[in-house]
Protein backbone atom coordinates (compact mmCIF):
# COMPACT_ATOMS: atom_id res chain seq x y z
CA UNK A 1 0.00 0.00 0.00
CA UNK A 2 1.01 3.04 -0.72
CA UNK A 3 1.82 6.14 1.77
CA UNK A 4 1.67 2.95 4.47
CA UNK A 5 2.14 4.46 8.40
CA UNK A 6 4.37 1.98 10.59
CA UNK A 7 3.45 2.92 14.15
CA UNK A 8 4.18 1.50 17.45
CA UNK A 9 6.68 -1.45 17.27
CA UNK A 10 5.62 -2.35 13.91
CA UNK A 11 8.73 -3.83 11.29
CA UNK A 12 8.43 -3.49 7.75
CA UNK A 13 11.36 -4.96 5.70
CA UNK A 14 12.40 -2.83 2.64
CA UNK A 15 13.22 -3.94 -0.47
CA UNK A 16 10.18 -6.52 -0.64
CA UNK A 17 8.01 -5.27 -3.05
CA UNK A 18 6.81 -2.01 -4.18
CA UNK A 19 5.42 -0.04 -1.07
CA UNK A 20 6.62 3.11 0.36
CA UNK A 21 6.82 3.38 3.90
CA UNK A 22 6.07 6.75 5.43
CA UNK A 23 7.00 7.36 9.17
CA UNK A 24 5.59 10.47 10.33
CA UNK A 25 8.53 12.36 13.18
CA UNK A 26 6.58 14.43 15.28
CA UNK A 27 7.47 15.66 18.81
CA UNK A 28 4.46 13.55 20.73
CA UNK A 29 4.88 10.34 18.41
CA UNK A 30 8.69 10.57 19.27
CA UNK A 31 8.00 10.61 22.87
CA UNK A 32 5.61 7.67 22.70
CA UNK A 33 8.00 5.70 20.69
CA UNK A 34 11.30 6.58 22.71
CA UNK A 35 11.10 8.91 25.46
CA UNK A 36 14.85 9.40 26.25
CA UNK A 37 15.18 9.87 22.36
CA UNK A 38 12.56 12.68 22.26
CA UNK A 39 14.84 14.49 25.28
CA UNK A 40 17.45 14.41 23.42
CA UNK A 41 16.59 16.04 20.22
CA UNK A 42 14.72 18.38 22.85
CA UNK A 43 17.81 19.73 24.26
CA UNK A 44 19.42 19.86 20.82
CA UNK A 45 16.80 22.32 19.72
CA UNK A 46 17.39 24.18 22.54
CA UNK A 47 21.08 24.31 22.54
CA UNK A 48 20.84 25.61 19.01
CA UNK A 49 18.72 28.48 19.66
CA UNK A 50 20.75 31.89 19.17
CA UNK A 51 20.08 33.15 22.76
CA UNK A 52 22.97 34.27 25.03
CA UNK A 53 24.58 31.07 26.69
CA UNK A 54 23.47 31.81 30.23
CA UNK A 55 19.49 32.11 28.69
CA UNK A 56 20.32 28.63 26.79
CA UNK A 57 22.02 26.73 29.62
CA UNK A 58 18.79 28.16 32.41
CA UNK A 59 16.64 26.61 30.01
CA UNK A 60 18.16 23.51 29.27
CA UNK A 61 18.67 22.93 33.36
CA UNK A 62 14.85 23.73 33.77
CA UNK A 63 14.38 20.92 31.16
CA UNK A 64 16.28 18.63 33.03
CA UNK A 65 14.93 19.43 36.28
CA UNK A 66 11.03 18.94 34.52
CA UNK A 67 11.90 15.67 32.80
CA UNK A 68 12.98 13.88 35.76
CA UNK A 69 11.31 15.58 38.52
CA UNK A 70 14.19 17.31 40.63
CA UNK A 71 14.06 19.94 42.54
CA UNK A 72 16.66 22.45 41.93
CA UNK A 73 19.95 22.48 40.24
CA UNK A 74 22.82 24.32 39.42
CA UNK A 75 25.54 24.21 35.98
CA UNK A 76 29.28 25.22 37.12
CA UNK A 77 31.22 25.76 34.56
CA UNK A 78 35.57 25.00 34.80
CA UNK A 79 37.99 27.73 34.87
CA UNK A 80 40.69 28.24 32.40
CA UNK A 81 43.41 26.56 34.82
CA UNK A 82 41.05 23.51 35.45
CA UNK A 83 41.27 24.67 39.20
CA UNK A 84 37.20 25.71 40.23
CA UNK A 85 34.28 25.37 39.22
CA UNK A 86 32.13 28.87 38.44
CA UNK A 87 28.43 28.58 39.23
CA UNK A 88 26.99 29.54 35.77
CA UNK A 89 23.09 29.49 36.04
CA UNK A 90 20.74 27.87 38.69
CA UNK A 91 17.43 26.89 38.99
CA UNK A 92 14.78 26.70 42.12
CA UNK A 93 17.61 27.07 44.66
CA UNK A 94 19.20 29.85 46.74
CA UNK A 95 22.96 29.47 45.60
CA UNK A 96 23.87 31.61 48.32
CA UNK A 97 27.84 30.31 49.34
CA UNK A 98 27.79 28.41 45.96
CA UNK A 99 28.64 30.27 44.35
CA UNK A 100 32.45 29.04 43.32
CA UNK A 101 33.82 25.11 43.80
CA UNK A 102 37.20 23.40 44.14
CA UNK A 103 37.72 20.96 42.14
CA UNK A 104 38.83 19.22 45.27
CA UNK A 105 35.87 19.86 46.96
CA UNK A 106 32.39 18.16 47.13
CA UNK A 107 30.90 15.58 44.77
CA UNK A 108 30.71 18.52 42.30
CA UNK A 109 34.70 18.69 42.10
CA UNK A 110 34.92 14.58 42.28
CA UNK A 111 32.22 14.66 39.18
CA UNK A 112 35.08 16.99 37.23
CA UNK A 113 38.07 15.20 38.44
CA UNK A 114 37.17 11.65 38.18
CA UNK A 115 34.56 12.31 34.89
CA UNK A 116 31.50 10.21 36.45
CA UNK A 117 28.54 10.56 37.35
CA UNK A 118 28.12 10.79 41.12
CA UNK A 119 25.26 10.29 42.67
CA UNK A 120 25.17 10.94 46.55
CA UNK A 121 22.91 11.75 49.95
CA UNK A 122 24.04 14.74 51.66
CA UNK A 123 24.31 13.49 54.61
CA UNK A 124 26.99 11.16 53.42
CA UNK A 125 29.47 14.13 52.67
CA UNK A 126 32.90 14.03 54.57
CA UNK A 127 32.21 17.91 54.71
CA UNK A 128 29.35 18.24 57.32
CA UNK A 129 29.45 22.45 56.85
CA UNK A 130 28.68 21.84 53.09
CA UNK A 131 26.39 19.23 54.24
CA UNK A 132 24.20 21.46 57.00
CA UNK A 133 24.10 24.07 53.53
CA UNK A 134 22.75 22.18 51.24
CA UNK A 135 20.25 20.34 53.82
CA UNK A 136 19.16 24.03 54.92
CA UNK A 137 18.30 24.42 51.08
CA UNK A 138 15.70 21.37 51.59
CA UNK A 139 18.41 19.26 49.12
CA UNK A 140 19.02 15.19 50.60
CA UNK A 141 19.91 14.03 47.33
CA UNK A 142 22.86 15.42 44.83
CA UNK A 143 23.65 14.40 41.47
CA UNK A 144 26.54 15.35 40.01
CA UNK A 145 27.21 14.75 35.86
CA UNK A 146 30.12 15.91 34.23
CA UNK A 147 29.59 17.51 31.21
CA UNK A 148 32.87 16.54 28.73
CA UNK A 149 34.00 17.76 24.99
CA UNK A 150 36.41 17.03 23.49
CA UNK A 151 37.98 14.85 26.35
CA UNK A 152 38.05 18.22 28.54
CA UNK A 153 35.64 18.66 31.20
CA UNK A 154 33.67 21.97 30.28
CA UNK A 155 31.66 22.37 33.82
CA UNK A 156 29.30 20.28 36.39
CA UNK A 157 25.28 19.94 35.82
CA UNK A 158 24.58 19.43 39.95
CA UNK A 159 20.87 18.43 40.21
CA UNK A 160 19.40 17.94 43.59
CA UNK A 161 16.04 16.97 45.37
CA UNK A 162 14.73 16.31 49.15
CA UNK A 163 13.14 13.23 48.25
CA UNK A 164 14.28 9.73 47.74
CA UNK A 165 15.31 9.05 44.06
CA UNK A 166 16.00 6.20 41.88
CA UNK A 167 17.84 6.37 38.80
CA UNK A 168 17.87 2.95 36.29
CA UNK A 169 21.13 2.46 33.77
CA UNK A 170 19.21 4.02 30.86
CA UNK A 171 18.42 7.32 32.68
CA UNK A 172 22.29 7.15 34.17
CA UNK A 173 23.42 7.04 30.15
CA UNK A 174 21.12 9.45 29.26
CA UNK A 175 22.39 12.37 31.80
CA UNK A 176 25.91 11.13 30.37
CA UNK A 177 24.66 12.26 26.93
CA UNK A 178 22.93 15.57 28.11
CA UNK A 179 26.24 16.47 29.91
CA UNK A 180 28.39 16.10 26.89
CA UNK A 181 25.42 17.58 24.84
CA UNK A 182 25.39 20.51 26.92
CA UNK A 183 29.55 20.36 26.86
CA UNK A 184 29.58 20.60 22.78
CA UNK A 185 27.06 23.39 22.71
CA UNK A 186 28.85 25.58 25.74
CA UNK A 187 32.60 24.87 23.30
CA UNK A 188 30.55 26.30 20.28
CA UNK A 189 29.13 29.04 22.14
CA UNK A 190 31.96 30.28 23.51
CA UNK A 191 34.22 29.21 19.98
CA UNK A 192 31.98 31.48 18.25
CA UNK A 193 31.57 34.10 20.82
CA UNK A 194 35.43 33.98 20.55
CA UNK A 195 35.30 33.88 16.60
CA UNK A 196 33.23 37.12 16.68
CA UNK A 197 35.74 39.26 18.53
CA UNK A 198 38.33 38.18 16.83
CA UNK A 199 36.20 39.55 13.28
CA UNK A 200 35.58 42.97 15.55
CA UNK A 201 39.35 43.13 16.28
CA UNK A 202 40.36 42.26 12.07
CA UNK A 203 37.39 44.70 11.43
CA UNK A 204 39.22 47.49 13.75
CA UNK A 205 42.64 46.70 12.50
CA UNK A 206 41.77 46.82 8.60
CA UNK A 207 39.96 50.01 9.21
CA UNK A 208 42.78 51.30 11.06
CA UNK A 209 44.95 50.20 8.14
CA UNK A 210 42.93 51.28 5.39
CA UNK A 211 43.03 54.80 7.11
CA UNK A 212 47.02 54.63 7.12
CA UNK A 213 46.92 53.76 3.38
CA UNK A 214 44.89 56.39 2.78
CA UNK A 215 46.77 58.98 4.15
CA UNK A 216 50.05 58.05 2.89
CA UNK A 217 48.77 57.46 -1.04
CA UNK A 218 47.07 60.89 -0.43
CA UNK A 219 48.90 63.26 2.08
CA UNK A 220 51.93 62.57 1.48
CA UNK A 221 52.13 62.98 -2.38
CA UNK A 222 51.72 66.53 -1.68
CA UNK A 223 55.05 67.02 -0.16
CA UNK A 224 56.81 64.74 -2.15
CA UNK A 225 55.57 66.99 -5.47
CA UNK A 226 56.64 69.83 -3.68
CA UNK A 227 60.50 68.12 -3.27
CA UNK A 228 60.43 67.56 -6.51
CA UNK A 229 59.46 71.27 -8.33
CA UNK A 230 61.89 72.90 -5.31
CA UNK A 231 64.68 70.88 -6.17
CA UNK A 232 63.90 71.37 -10.02
CA UNK A 233 63.16 75.21 -9.41
CA UNK A 234 66.67 74.92 -7.60
CA UNK A 235 68.93 73.56 -10.68
CA UNK A 236 66.63 76.18 -13.18
CA UNK A 237 67.38 79.06 -10.79
CA UNK A 238 70.86 78.60 -9.48
CA UNK A 239 72.75 76.63 -11.74
CA UNK A 240 75.00 79.36 -12.36
CA UNK A 241 75.65 79.38 -8.36
CA UNK A 242 75.91 75.16 -8.15
CA UNK A 243 78.81 72.95 -9.15
CA UNK A 244 78.37 69.64 -10.78
CA UNK A 245 77.93 67.86 -7.39
CA UNK A 246 75.44 70.34 -6.47
CA UNK A 247 73.41 70.04 -9.94
CA UNK A 248 74.09 65.97 -9.05
CA UNK A 249 72.12 66.13 -5.80
CA UNK A 250 69.67 68.21 -7.55
CA UNK A 251 68.91 65.41 -9.49
CA UNK A 252 69.17 62.94 -7.44
CA UNK A 253 66.08 64.59 -5.30
CA UNK A 254 64.19 65.03 -8.29
CA UNK A 255 64.47 61.00 -9.27
CA UNK A 256 63.74 60.39 -5.75
CA UNK A 257 60.87 62.48 -5.44
CA UNK A 258 59.37 61.45 -8.68
CA UNK A 259 59.39 57.83 -7.47
CA UNK A 260 57.97 58.81 -4.37
CA UNK A 261 55.32 59.95 -5.97
CA UNK A 262 54.64 57.34 -8.51
CA UNK A 263 54.71 54.88 -5.57
CA UNK A 264 51.95 56.71 -3.92
CA UNK A 265 50.00 56.30 -7.21
CA UNK A 266 50.43 52.53 -7.18
CA UNK A 267 49.23 52.60 -3.66
CA UNK A 268 46.18 54.22 -4.14
CA UNK A 269 45.49 52.40 -7.20
CA UNK A 270 45.77 48.95 -5.45
CA UNK A 271 43.67 50.67 -2.81
CA UNK A 272 40.98 51.66 -5.24
CA UNK A 273 41.30 47.98 -7.14
CA UNK A 274 40.54 46.51 -3.55
CA UNK A 275 38.02 48.73 -1.96
CA UNK A 276 36.37 50.29 -4.55
CA UNK A 277 33.31 48.23 -6.44
CA UNK A 278 33.57 48.17 -10.32
CA UNK A 279 31.04 50.24 -12.32
CA UNK A 280 30.54 48.16 -15.16
CA UNK A 281 29.88 49.04 -18.97
CA UNK A 282 29.85 48.01 -22.19
CA UNK A 283 33.81 48.92 -23.16
CA UNK A 284 35.36 48.73 -26.86
CA UNK A 285 38.76 46.85 -26.24
CA UNK A 286 39.88 49.05 -29.63
CA UNK A 287 39.38 52.27 -27.94
CA UNK A 288 41.46 51.00 -24.68
CA UNK A 289 44.22 49.53 -26.68
CA UNK A 290 44.56 53.11 -28.44
CA UNK A 291 44.64 55.22 -25.30
CA UNK A 292 47.26 52.65 -23.81
CA UNK A 293 49.22 53.20 -27.41
CA UNK A 294 49.20 56.69 -27.09
CA UNK A 295 50.38 56.91 -23.58
CA UNK A 296 53.38 54.67 -23.89
CA UNK A 297 54.59 55.77 -27.46
CA UNK A 298 57.44 57.97 -26.73
CA UNK A 299 58.39 55.42 -24.20
CA UNK A 300 58.24 52.85 -26.82
CA UNK A 301 60.12 54.93 -29.64
CA UNK A 302 62.73 54.89 -27.37
CA UNK A 303 63.29 52.27 -26.47
CA UNK A 304 63.07 51.00 -29.46
CA UNK A 305 59.97 48.50 -28.94
CA UNK A 306 56.72 47.97 -31.07
CA UNK A 307 52.88 47.77 -28.95
CA UNK A 308 50.82 45.38 -31.87
CA UNK A 309 47.48 44.11 -30.97
CA UNK A 310 45.69 41.55 -32.12
CA UNK A 311 41.47 40.56 -32.56
CA UNK A 312 40.61 43.66 -30.68
CA UNK A 313 37.55 44.84 -32.01
CA UNK A 314 35.42 42.63 -29.46
CA UNK A 315 33.60 44.83 -26.52
CA UNK A 316 33.28 43.53 -23.92
CA UNK A 317 31.06 44.67 -20.45
CA UNK A 318 33.60 45.75 -17.74
CA UNK A 319 34.99 48.56 -15.45
CA UNK A 320 36.62 50.76 -18.14
CA UNK A 321 38.91 53.01 -16.02
CA UNK A 322 40.15 49.42 -14.01
CA UNK A 323 40.57 47.52 -17.28
CA UNK A 324 42.43 50.39 -18.73
CA UNK A 325 44.74 50.61 -15.85
CA UNK A 326 45.16 46.68 -15.07
CA UNK A 327 46.24 46.42 -19.32
CA UNK A 328 48.66 50.00 -18.89
CA UNK A 329 50.52 47.81 -15.93
CA UNK A 330 50.75 45.00 -17.61
CA UNK A 331 52.51 46.82 -20.48
CA UNK A 332 54.44 49.15 -18.11
CA UNK A 333 55.94 45.58 -16.89
CA UNK A 334 56.47 44.49 -19.89
CA UNK A 335 58.46 47.62 -20.68
CA UNK A 336 60.89 48.00 -17.47
CA UNK A 337 61.41 44.29 -17.16
CA UNK A 338 61.53 42.81 -20.42
CA UNK A 339 65.03 43.12 -20.58
CA UNK A 340 67.40 44.86 -23.04
CA UNK A 341 66.64 42.57 -25.60
CA UNK A 342 62.76 42.99 -25.88
CA UNK A 343 61.34 44.62 -28.75
CA UNK A 344 57.99 43.14 -29.27
CA UNK A 345 54.56 43.80 -26.99
CA UNK A 346 51.33 42.12 -28.22
CA UNK A 347 48.00 42.76 -26.41
CA UNK A 348 45.31 39.96 -27.59
CA UNK A 349 42.00 38.85 -26.78
CA UNK A 350 40.30 35.72 -27.04
CA UNK A 351 37.72 33.71 -24.97
CA UNK A 352 35.70 30.46 -23.88
CA UNK A 353 32.20 29.66 -23.09
CA UNK A 354 32.82 31.51 -19.70
CA UNK A 355 35.50 34.06 -20.02
CA UNK A 356 37.27 37.10 -21.98
CA UNK A 357 40.84 36.11 -22.16
CA UNK A 358 43.06 39.46 -22.23
CA UNK A 359 46.79 38.53 -22.49
CA UNK A 360 50.08 40.74 -22.65
CA UNK A 361 53.21 38.94 -23.93
CA UNK A 362 56.67 40.27 -24.87
CA UNK A 363 59.13 38.47 -26.70
CA UNK A 364 61.87 39.28 -23.54
CA UNK A 365 63.95 37.64 -20.94
CA UNK A 366 61.14 35.51 -19.30
CA UNK A 367 61.02 35.00 -15.58
CA UNK A 368 62.06 31.84 -14.10
CA UNK A 369 59.24 29.44 -12.61
CA UNK A 370 60.00 29.63 -8.62
CA UNK A 371 59.19 33.60 -9.40
CA UNK A 372 56.31 33.35 -11.73
CA UNK A 373 54.66 31.32 -8.38
CA UNK A 374 54.82 34.79 -6.70
CA UNK A 375 54.71 37.34 -8.97
CA UNK A 376 51.24 39.04 -8.09
CA UNK A 377 51.41 39.16 -4.35
CA UNK A 378 51.77 42.80 -2.58
CA UNK A 379 55.30 44.29 -2.94
CA UNK A 380 56.47 41.36 -4.76
CA UNK A 381 59.34 41.95 -6.56
CA UNK A 382 61.24 38.98 -8.92
CA UNK A 383 65.04 38.84 -9.56
CA UNK A 384 65.08 40.53 -12.92
CA UNK A 385 63.64 43.20 -11.71
CA UNK A 386 66.31 44.23 -9.47
CA UNK A 387 67.54 47.58 -10.20
CA UNK A 388 64.96 48.57 -11.91
CA UNK A 389 62.63 51.19 -9.86
CA UNK A 390 59.05 49.67 -9.23
CA UNK A 391 56.52 49.42 -6.05
CA UNK A 392 55.86 46.05 -6.13
CA UNK A 393 52.24 47.21 -6.87
CA UNK A 394 51.48 46.74 -10.67
CA UNK A 395 50.60 43.12 -10.80
CA UNK A 396 49.26 42.80 -7.24
CA UNK A 397 46.39 45.59 -8.85
CA UNK A 398 45.98 43.73 -11.87
CA UNK A 399 45.01 40.41 -10.09
CA UNK A 400 42.37 42.38 -7.54
CA UNK A 401 40.82 43.90 -11.06
CA UNK A 402 40.67 40.01 -12.93
CA UNK A 403 39.23 39.49 -9.24
CA UNK A 404 36.74 41.61 -9.38
CA UNK A 405 35.79 40.92 -13.06
CA UNK A 406 35.01 37.17 -11.46
CA UNK A 407 38.24 35.99 -13.29
CA UNK A 408 41.60 35.46 -12.18
CA UNK A 409 45.39 36.22 -13.74
CA UNK A 410 48.12 33.70 -14.69
CA UNK A 411 51.66 33.99 -16.23
CA UNK A 412 53.03 31.36 -18.96
CA UNK A 413 56.82 32.09 -19.03
CA UNK A 414 60.34 30.93 -20.11
CA UNK A 415 64.04 32.27 -18.97
CA UNK A 416 65.05 33.77 -22.27
CA UNK A 417 61.83 33.26 -24.25
CA UNK A 418 59.56 35.76 -23.33
CA UNK A 419 56.32 36.23 -20.95
CA UNK A 420 52.55 35.81 -21.38
CA UNK A 421 50.25 37.39 -18.75
CA UNK A 422 46.30 36.02 -18.95
CA UNK A 423 43.96 38.46 -17.73
CA UNK A 424 40.48 36.73 -16.91
CA UNK A 425 37.16 38.40 -16.89
CA UNK A 426 33.45 36.58 -17.33
CA UNK A 427 31.27 37.14 -20.11
CA UNK A 428 28.08 37.62 -18.18
CA UNK A 429 29.00 40.70 -16.44
CA UNK A 430 25.87 42.96 -16.55
CA UNK A 431 26.16 47.01 -17.68
CA UNK A 432 25.53 49.08 -15.10
CA UNK A 433 25.82 46.38 -12.45
CA UNK A 434 28.29 44.98 -9.98
CA UNK A 435 29.47 41.77 -10.09
CA UNK A 436 27.93 39.21 -7.63
CA UNK A 437 30.62 37.08 -6.35
CA UNK A 438 28.99 33.45 -6.08
CA UNK A 439 28.60 31.90 -2.68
Amino acid sequence: MIGQNVRGNQKRKFGHGPDIISIPLTKKALRQRDRHLSIFREMNDLLSSSLEIKEVLHRVLDRVLDEFQLDAGRIYLMDENNEHLTLAVHSRIDAAGLETIDIYEGFSGKAARTRCLIAQCVTDFEDQNRAALLESKGIKIVICVPMICMNRVVGVMNLATGRPFELDSREIDLLHVLGSQIASAIENLRLNRELGEKIQQLREREETIKLFAYSIAHDLKSPAIGIHGFSRRLKDKCATRLDERGKEYCAQIQGLAEHMVNMLDDINAYITAKEVQPRFEVVKLKEVIGSIKSEFEDRLKSGAMKLLSHNIETEVVADKRALIRALRNLVDNAIKYGGPGMNEIKIAHSENGEFHLLSVTDNGVGIPREDAQKLFNVFQRTRTSQGTAGSGLGLAVVKEVAEKHGGRVWVESEPDKGTAIYMAIKKDLVSGGEYDEPL
